[in-house]
């Protein structure tokens, strides 16, 4: 792993194209039986947790009873939500009139929830959000447009818009490590490990539906990288739902695999009339919920 000092100058045309392209979508919940590979999903309760025509993406779920996502409201502008399973209620955690904040997220420490924020000048940075609701603080000022992103150590892994996209790992002040480039919009830690995992477009399988792009992991403490298969063809989000299953969705379909296995199998089907297309994907173990963004018709 080589480490590098550096600063992204990028140009306006770049910064905001990742994250101003909205689609309308909604959160559907749907209940689950079993851990790992055991788990089965019980498509008969999958139902809206949100349902309007504005954006409603991004979910993460910070603890064993409240979910944070981005949602949209009518002008277009992106706050942070938050949704307890308990009360059934949904809270705006920002209303901020001059930015955007998308992939909400808790840290480690559990004193912030981290988001990748547009801000005024267009420049997509992350900013850290203290859970008693004091000023926000910038984190990594000199890197962006930051696009997605996770937790390790403390410190993010930062997929950074470029030409190519490039995944890098910041271990102090002016110390980033350039991880790899030509990256997928997925960046997950892998549980109970110290590797980062992403998708490698790279690594591309030909297949009868399309190129599939490898799911390679960087062991942040040794370097060492990992191959894991390839994702679903046309597919490019993927969850850990343990530290050997991973998760993906293609249409309505969602599928799960071994890490050790190149074939992904189906968990099940849900029948929508008026959504179409998951895209993300949350999971707790707590819960015993999936959460599937979904495109509406």
């Amino acid at each position: 792993m080589r480490k590098i000092y550096f600063i992204f100058i990028l140009g306006m045309l770049l910064q905001g194209n990742l994250l101003h392209a909205q689609a309308s979508t909604d959160l559907w919940v749907m209940d689950t039986e079993g851990k790992g590979g055991n788990l089965k999903l019980l498509t008969s309760t999958a139902k809206p947790l949100t349902n309007r025509p504005e954006y409603d993406n991004q979910p993460s779920f910070i603890n064993d009873s409240e979910l944070i996502f981005s949602a949209a409201d009518d002008k277009g502008n992106n706050d942070l939500i938050l949704y307890s399973f308990q009360t059934k209620k949904f809270t705006n955690l920002t209303q901020s009139l001059d930015r955007n904040e998308f992939s909400p997220s808790l840290t480690e420490c559990g004193s912030y929830f981290s988001a990748v924020v547009v801000e005024p000048d267009g420049k997509q940075r992350l900013w850290l959000y203290p859970v008693t609701g004091d000023t926000p603080e910038l984190l990594y000022e000199d890197i962006f447009p930051v696009g997605y992103y996770d937790w390790y150590d403390g410190k993010a892994a930062l997929f950074v818009l470029g030409e190519p996209n490039s995944l890098v790992y910041v271990r102090g002040k002016g110390q980033v490590d350039f991880l790899d480039s030509d990256i997928g919009r997925t960046v997950k830690k892998r549980p109970s490990t110290p590797e980062i995992s992403y998708l490698d477009r790279k690594n591309i399988l030909e297949t009868s539906q399309g190129k599939a792009f490898g799911i390679a992991t960087i062991n942040l403490k040794t370097g060492v990288k990992k191959n894991y298969g390839h994702a679903i063809p046309g597919s490019q989000d993927f969850i850990w739902i343990d530290k050997q299953y991973l998760l993906m969705a293609k249409g309505n379909e969602v599928f799960t695999k071994h890490i050790q296995e190149s074939d992904w199998h189906s968990l099940g089907k849900i029948e929508s009339s008026s959504h179409r297309g998951i895209t993300r994907l949350a999971y707790s173990s707590d819960l015993n919920k999936l959460i599937l963004v979904f495109n509406r018709n």
